[in-house]
């Protein structure tokens, strides 16, 4: 999915709290008290892991995506992004269709085909100019959508933040992206690394936004836009609950 190193992918968005809230049921009063469940259990491994990736972006990635971005012009960076992400449109249309979405899956699957067509195999994006937008679906989503907790955070080597539900989901996500099925392997290889450094300049201008602990602001980050995307954005604000 192009996600190595890239651990301020979710930095745009708001971060919130790395716990999660859960009703349960008091026999006696017959009321409702919520307690907090801890979804870093493995805090110390995953800050190792954490470190570990964050060294390897510092020394070696981020300074290629800075390359990268200082001689490729606006326009090819946002079309070689467009190829990449219409390459993904098949996993975004099966996990449409194992989620029971079948409208979306018929615009994804139209998006597809324009862009694929008349976008010059997707280095255009022609289908959000005819209102039909990019969609984020994969396996963990479509997992999260029937009911299955994430369980606890997990940071892999060289990867990235996810959970456990998502962790399962790496392999059949990859399977359903067609940079998989590009030949020779050296043209695959080719495309792959080239899709993580667009991916990694993509975040230069917006990692600022990450302050104080960068492992907890990541963590949150990712946890909060994780069930945004599992719920469809129907997600209830908390934040005005806090008097504080």
């Amino acid at each position: 999915m192009g996600r190595v190193f890239s651990c301020f992918i979710l930095v745009v968005f708001i971060a919130g709290c790395s716990t999660v809230p859960v009703a349960t049921e008091n026999s006696q009063d017959d009321f409702y008290i919520v307690e907090e469940v801890n979804q870093d259990p493995w805090e110390g491994f995953n800050r190792a892991i954490f470190t570990f990736n964050d060294t390897l972006d510092q020394y070696i990635l981020k300074p290629v995506a800075k390359g990268y971005r200082y001689i490729t012009p606006n326009f090819v960076d946002n079309g070689i992004t467009n190829f990449f992400g219409n390459l993904q449109e098949p996993l975004v249309i099966v996990n449409d269709l194992l989620q029971g979405k079948f409208l979306q899956a018929g615009q994804d699957t139209l998006r597809f085909i324009v862009n694929s067509t008349v976008g010059i195999i997707g280095f255009l994006d022609v289908a959000s100019k005819m209102d039909l937008p990019a969609h984020d679906e994969d396996f963990g989503q479509t997992l999260g959508y029937w009911g299955m907790p994430s369980g606890p955070y997990l940071m892999l080597p060289f990867w990235g933040p996810t959970t456990v539900r998502d962790g399962f989901t790496i392999i059949p996500d990859g399977y359903l992206n067609l940079v998989g099925e590009f030949n020779p392997e050296a043209d695959r290889n080719a495309l792959v690394i080239t899709n993580i450094v667009d991916d990694r300049a993509d975040l230069i201008p917006i990692e600022t936004a990450a302050t104080g602990d960068r492992y907890i602001f990541l963590r949150e980050a990712f946890l909060q836009k994780r069930e945004y995307d599992v719920q469809d954005g129907e997600v209830k604000d908390t934040f005005g609950d806090d008097d504080d």
